[in-house]
């Protein structure tokens, strides 16, 4: 499965008085990257949390490489790099489109959560086909 970049173009109240994105937008445009991932593997967000699962952040690592300015497009690869039936950690690459110029690096671990009995839980008992896509793309030998 081919999954491609999510791309955006930095808008003008992103960024701080030096016209440069500011640092917290990168951790939002993680977050619209991993909604698209989602869609793009053909389990959405959306299908995920109505049957009451859920994919709680417990970290966020982000390395700032370059600037980005107002209308600089950005895009973002990513992938699977660690999955456990708990627990999964998603890495982010941000580059700019215009250059090709990395921008930013990171990753999210999250753990699965099912809202109804306010706990985690095991993905591949609670959603076993997601967690079967998941498998599918995490990448090779980095499974636990």
């Amino acid at each position: 499965m081919e999954i491609k970049p999510y791309c955006r173009k930095v808008q003008f109240y992103e960024t701080d008085a030096m016209g440069i994105v500011h640092h917290a937008n990168y951790i939002h445009w993680m977050e619209e990257a991993r909604v698209d991932y989602m869609e793009q593997m053909g389990y959405t967000y959306e299908m995920t949390t109505s049957s009451g699962i859920d994919l709680a952040v417990t970290g966020v690592d982000c390395q700032y490489r370059s600037m980005a300015r107002f209308g600089d497009t950005v895009c973002i690869e990513m992938g699977i790099t660690k999955l456990s039936p708990a627990r999964v950690t998603v890495s982010y690459r941000m580059v700019n489109a215009a250059d090709g110029r990395e921008v930013a690096t990171g990753h999210s671990d999250h753990f699965f959560f099912d809202h109804n009995k306010n706990k985690p839980v095991a993905l591949p008992r609670a959603l076993p086909e997601l967690y079967d896509i998941m498998s599918r793309l995490c990448q090779a030998g980095d499974k636990k």
